[in-house]
């Protein structure tokens, strides 16, 4: 058979593989059910009626199951997302918040399209890490509020749910636990009357699928200037989130994903969110981690299943769903929390070999994160820091020494190390310029000159000789170096 024929004749791996086409749907049921209390709750922030964030994660997690970059991964409707245009709707209205949505969509496809993916290898490891811990303990937080206050009946129910997760696995895997454990609970509590919280109580489910529209807003320049900054932000919060995400299913998966789609892709769910009257989106974290980590899915059936099954199980079996008590779901998701979390960075024989400066990036981000409930604000600040404390490591490691001839007629320093703005600023320095003999030769083959402010060290020294009638001479440039510093050396000066 001919390479093209077969490649005619492959078929996805849900259609050919039993064992993955029953793995794929059952993850889709589950993610479907977890995303229902978490939809409402996040409607809730955006003080938005909670049919809208379900209307949110069925749009967003079905057309990025086509359009995106990273199969398996979970994009809904989202806290963060809603904690940016939360603002915008209370003053404005909810026109104003379909059309931001309708334009961080926009600002998602041309940020993809114009690479921003690329900056994720900026972010480091240490970074990723308290991404991931901090992405736990947020996980665990937020079902806190689901155990207090609420009748002594839940606690067992939590314990138990927790404990079939734990032990059903044991037994088998043909039926993801979590799915296991949200039916039985519901079976006891609904069987048993017992009165506890239920999905019901979180708010009403839709009983219709939504409907295309555009929003309720004038289509001026004045609006767009109102809109813009919150959809900046969103596009910005979302594609962070979800990048991240994206990265962090890659090292689970051991596959690779394409960002830049991912990037696109998240732009375009957006866009037809926002025309469905949503409240719009980005990858969800804890729902990801259910369906890749837990449930063992693999492709993008299992997201497409878990926005269907959403809205199936709103609008046909909605007197069913809002049974299942709230205890079922905090029990998933405070498993998923303990799974999520990177314990092994934090055992003491791994902090005992980790470099100071890591572990308190990783502090650091863990910190910002819970402080704010602002994933992205933990990244950048992580990063930020990260970056400086490279910085200030490096350069130290630029190094200059010196070698006299006998006849005391030249002098030979030699630099070795990487020449930017941190360690150039300490260069001008390293040399005796009264002492020295006229002739002084700088050796740079050992160097690197990385940007203005190393060539401006470079002119002060030979500035600092030549007031004292001596000549400098700069040897052994790389290409690159050379290059960098012939088309800046005098140009640097003040009153240049």
């Amino acid at each position: 058979m001919s390479p093209v024929a077969r490649l005619r004749g492959r078929k996805p791996d849900w259609l050919s593989d039993p064992k993955v086409w029953r793995t794929e749907i059952l993850a889709g049921l589950v993610v479907g059910l977890a995303l229902i209390p978490e939809a409402i709750s996040f409607s809730i922030i955006a003080g938005v009626d909670p049919a809208i964030g379900l209307f949110a994660s069925f749009t967003m997690a079905v057309v990025i199951s086509i359009v995106g970059g990273r199969r398996a991964m979970i994009s809904a409707a989202t806290g963060a997302v809603a904690l940016v245009i939360a603002p915008l709707n209370r003053e404005h209205g909810f026109g104003y918040l379909v059309a931001a949505v309708i334009l961080a969509g926009v600002f998602q496809v041309i940020l993809g399209a114009s690479g921003v993916a690329k900056l994720m290898r900026f972010i480091p490891r240490s970074v990723m890490v308290g991404f991931v811990n901090s992405l736990a303990i947020l996980i665990f937080m937020a079902q806190v509020p689901e155990m207090r206050n609420v009748p002594w009946a839940v606690y067992p129910l939590i314990i138990g749910g927790l404990a079939l997760m734990v032990f059903f696995p044991k037994i088998t895997t043909v039926i993801p636990a979590p799915l296991v454990t949200i039916i039985i609970l519901t079976v006891i509590t609904v069987g048993a009357a017992i009165a506890v919280p239920t999905v019901g109580d979180k708010g009403a489910l839709p009983s219709s699928l939504p409907v295309p529209g555009l929003p309720d807003v004038p289509f001026t320049l004045d609006t767009l200037t109102t809109i813009a900054p919150y959809a900046f932000a969103m596009a910005l919060v979302g594609l962070m989130e979800s990048l991240m995400t994206a990265k962090l299913v890659d090292e689970i998966t051991d596959t690779h994903s394409n960002k830049t789609r991912e990037s696109v892709g998240q732009g375009i769910a957006n866009i037809v969110t926002g025309f469905f009257g949503g409240m719009g989106g980005c990858a969800m974290i804890g729902q990801t981690m259910i369906n890749v980590k837990v449930s063992g899915a693999r492709t993008r059936l299992s997201t497409f299943l878990a926005g269907a099954f959403l809205m199936v199980l709103c609008i046909a079996f909605g007197s069913v769903v809002s049974d299942i008590p709230m205890a079922a779901l905090v029990a998933v998701m405070v498993m998923v929390s303990f799974a999520t979390f990177d314990w092994h960075s934090i055992a003491p024989k791994t902090l005992k070999r980790m470099p100071a400066g890591e572990i308190a990036v990783m502090v650091l981000t863990v910190a910002c994160v819970v402080a704010t409930h602002n994933l992205a604000i933990g990244v950048v600040v992580g990063s930020l820091t990260a970056m400086v404390i490279f910085a200030r490591r490096v350069a130290h490691l630029a190094e200059v020494t010196a070698v006299i001839d006998p006849d005391r007629t030249a002098v030979v320093y030699r630099v070795t190390g990487e020449l930017f703005f941190a360690s150039s600023n300490d260069l001008v320095g390293r040399f005796d310029y009264a002492g020295d003999p006229d002739k002084v030769i700088i050796d740079l083959s050992a160097a690197h000159v990385w940007d203005a402010s190393s060539v401006a060290a470079l002119d002060a020294i030979e500035t600092k000789y030549a007031q004292r009638g001596k000549t400098v001479e700069i040897t052994g440039l790389n290409d690159p170096s050379a290059h960098l510093h012939d088309k800046l050396s005098g140009e640097l000066a003040a009153g240049h």
